[in-house]
């Protein structure tokens, strides 16, 4: 993936996870982008709250997830580069 194609996808994953942003800020959280790997993985890092929380799993699955097969199917899968592994 050329970089400017891959600037563009992360612009959009972005774009696509302040959907998500809110719910997690409610209880002290954030989510930031680390990369996207060529096989269209995107990783990320859990922050405050959701570093440590027990329930980073479920989010993953049902918020992060969810939300980007809607807004960036390009997008495979996600991995969490820091808190509770899932």
């Amino acid at each position: 993936m050329l970089a400017v194609e891959k600037e563009a996808l992360i612009k959009r994953v972005d774009i696509a996870l302040d959907d998500i942003r809110p719910h997690l800020a409610v209880d002290g959280g954030n989510i930031e982008i680390v990369d996207i790997t060529d096989e269209m993985v995107l990783q990320i890092n859990w922050l405050g709250n959701c570093s440590s929380c027990s329930m980073s799993a479920m989010t993953m699955r049902a918020g992060v997830e969810q939300t980007l097969q809607g807004k960036v199917p390009e997008i495979k899968g996600v991995e969490a580069m820091n808190g509770i592994v899932v």
